[in-house]
């Protein structure tokens, strides 16, 4: 009987064990499985004309004075473009901030990027103002969803999804809010044809735009349509086949940037408080006349 009794025990554990391997196995293949987050975690290398990529002379550090207010721009390379001008055309009337990292200005990539930096870019300040942009770097075509990876190849991935971009941006105007700052958004500048290294399409910035302004609209958030402004310009401002621009188009986009952001602070000075999406004109396409 006891004989009889060991190998039923030795039995069961065996069975036991064989069923806990196969729940391992099971949970392994599972987790192997499971969808990954397309959060990038490094900042894009700058791409070829753009102005982060000419600027190592530029001079980014700045004295800001206590009695103005502050004013935060977030964006890519073509924010990198106007920032210096905007700053100057706004001297006297606002502090002018951008992400920095020491001494280097700071590209806020894409929506992955944004949402996993955002949080320290806002710290340390009272905001004013923030005018922002995501776009560029969501909707190019990447080896890898996710990443940097640079493709030329119409079948590979964007870095984010229309979805992704719609989630990220939904949470990034949400923490942009709970700053009290009153918020600009700028639509993405229009691609032409044959854009690469990497690959970005003409329609890609009309269906992300489109998506990004229902969030606006939602959220109350005014528009800065640089896309409209752009459009009829392109041979003018714009590189050949390339999405960035030309000193002429960096100044007309920092002239319009700094009128908006200079109404937005006139409207704060008239309530006495700065105030997260407080609507200004619905959409704005006319051209217009230390580190963080």
């Amino acid at each position: 009987m006891m004989k009889n009794g060991r190998h039923r025990r030795s039995f069961l554990l065996s069975i036991l064990a064989l069923m806990g391997a196969a729940h391992v196995a099971h949970s392994s293949t599972t987790a192997a499985s499971s969808p990954k987050p397309t959060i990038v975690s490094q900042e894009a290398a700058p791409e070829k004309g753009s102005h982060a990529e000419t600027d190592k002379n530029a001079v980014w550090s700045f004295t800001p004075d206590p009695n103005l207010p502050n004013v935060l721009i977030l964006g890519d390379s073509i924010s990198i473009g106007y920032t210096l001008q905007v700053r100057e055309l706004l001297q006297g009337k606002a502090n002018v901030f951008r992400p920095m990292r020491g001494n280097r200005r700071l590209n806020c990539n894409g929506t992955g990027f944004g949402v996993a930096n955002l949080d320290t870019w806002l710290a340390g300040q009272r905001w004013d103002v923030i005018h922002f942009n995501w776009g560029l770097h969501d909707l190019k075509h990447v080896k890898t969803a996710g990443s940097n990876d640079k493709s030329n190849d119409p079948d590979d991935p964007t870095q984010a999804t229309l979805e992704e971009y719609v989630k990220n941006m939904e949470t990034i105007v949400e923490k942009l809010k709970a700053t009290g700052a009153r918020l600009v958004f700028a639509t993405t500048t229009p691609i032409v044809q044959g854009t690469l290294n990497p690959l970005r399409t003409p329609e890609a910035p009309v269906r992300y735009n489109a998506a990004a302004l229902e969030i606006m609209e939602a959220n109350k958030v005014r528009v800065n349509d640089l896309h409209a402004l752009c459009e009829p310009n392109l041979n003018e401002w714009q590189l050949p086949r390339n999405c960035h621009f030309k000193p002429i188009g960096s100044e007309a986009l920092a002239k319009q940037v700094a009128a908006l952001i200079a109404e937005e602070l006139g409207a704060a000075d008239k309530t006495g408080t700065p105030g997260a999406g407080m609507p200004g004109p619905a959409v704005s396409t006319g051209s217009g006349p230390n580190s963080i």
